[in-house]
């Protein structure tokens, strides 16, 4: 159908999409991680758990090792604090381009405000000061080849030096010095994170050099970032590529006709943009159901939401500060949330009746689930209301 000159794709193409597309349905689940990492256009990381949860629902085979191999044994994915100022895993491929279109910006913005909280909270620091300690830190990695943060301070003493802010308030706090450096190299592009001390969840992890990566003109980065989002989750809104990106308006509309995005009508009347020759229809994947992870790609990949999620649904899915707990899917809608118990029990609940067919495939993936978390007990690190009363 065509409205307007422009074609019309409805809420159920837009939910067959997303079951294909994002891999979501069993016979489009993945056999290596960078495929699903290409796939959503980057994993969310920003929960270290997120990752290997994200990534392992939509592999055929699930898989910890899998995950890993590919963060730690190839570094064949990278992550970068990019767009929206999120953590992003992204293939090393397409690194370069996250890196110009998004992950330098922030650098610069993170390099300023270390800079303004060195000379408020702290003593002796000056921008050359700050640089020279960078050095030091490179230096000091390419002769240990990795190191921890901890580890790195008793070569370059700078990192041991903390700022005390917001002093005299109950939420006073000290930071690290090297904490905040180490994360401005990452966002740099200089450092990486290495496997981590401990199991997969843990948070605490060496630093390694990371190579140069080709240079990116900015506004060819930005393009291609648009035009993997569109292949990928479009039809989408210039309001979903703005929220997704974190970019300015100016930014994503030029990056958009960078791409070649053309109109799609949507329902309800908004205007949707796909790539060029993407307007056709998508066949209907089988019934999927789908137990994914907080902040995972799929309920954090558009603002307007209301095609696969139902707005009453929101206060117990999601924080106040917007970030989306475990989500329980069905052929492309969210019906419900997850949770695992302190005895590694899966548990969820739906919001209404589903139907059988949908309690049968949601019960078979919390059951796949359990099978390749086995011993390993999950808490998102941002708690929703429903989360938290499934494991009272």
């Amino acid at each position: 159908m065509v409205i307007n000159g422009a074609v019309a794709i409805d809420d159920g193409q837009r939910r067959a999409r997303l079951g294909r597309r994002l891999l979501l349905a069993p016979s489009a689940r993945a056999a290596r991680a960078e495929e699903v990492a290409d796939a959503v256009v980057g994993l969310h990381a920003s929960d270290a758990a997120t990752v290997y949860l994200s990534a392992c629902a939509r592999l055929g085979e699930p898989s910890a090792a899998e995950v890993e191999r590919a963060l730690y044994e190839d570094v064949s994915l990278v992550k970068l604090l990019s767009m929206r100022r999120t953590i992003f895993a992204v293939t090393e491929e397409f690194a370069p381009y996250v890196s110009a279109a998004a992950a330098r910006q922030i650098a610069a913005k993170e390099r300023a405000t270390l800079l303004k909280h060195l000379a408020e909270f702290a003593e002796g620091w000056s921008g050359a000061r700050l640089a020279e300690t960078e050095r030091a830190v490179l230096a000091a990695l390419a002769v240990r080849g990795e190191a921890t943060t901890a580890e790195l301070g008793a070569d370059v003493p700078a990192l041991r030096e903390t700022m005390l802010m917001s002093a005299g308030k109950p939420y006073e706090a000290k930071q690290s010095v090297g904490s905040r450096l180490l994360r401005l190299l990452a966002s740099d592009g200089h450092v990486r994170r290495c496997r981590p001390r401990g199991s997969w969840l843990s948070s605490s992890y060496p630093w390694a050099l990371v190579p140069p990566w080709p240079d990116v003109p900015v506004r060819e980065a930005k393009a291609e970032v648009v035009r993997r989002w569109l292949a990928r989750y479009g039809p989408g809104t210039v309001e979903d590529v703005k929220w997704w990106t974190g970019w300015t308006l100016g930014d994503v509309r030029r990056a958009l006709a960078d791409a070649g995005a053309v109109e799609a009508a949507l329902d309800g009347g908004a205007a949707g943009l796909v790539l060029p020759g993407d307007e056709g229809p998508v066949a209907e994947p089988e019934p999927w159901a789908a137990l994914l992870p907080a902040l995972d790609p799929a309920v954090m990949g558009w603002r307007g939401r209301d095609w696969y999620l139902r707005p009453e649904d929101v206060p117990a899915l999601f924080d106040r500060a917007g970030n989306a707990g475990p989500t329980v899917w069905w052929c492309g809608r969210v019906v419900g949330g997850w949770a695992q118990r302190a005895d590694g029990e899966v548990v969820w609940r739906l919001f209404g009746d589903a139907g059988a067919e949908a309690r049968a495939a949601v019960a078979e993936e919390a059951r796949r689930l359990a099978l390749w978390l086995g011993a390993v007990r999950v808490t998102p690190r941002f708690r929703t209301p429903l989360e938290r009363e499934l494991v009272a």
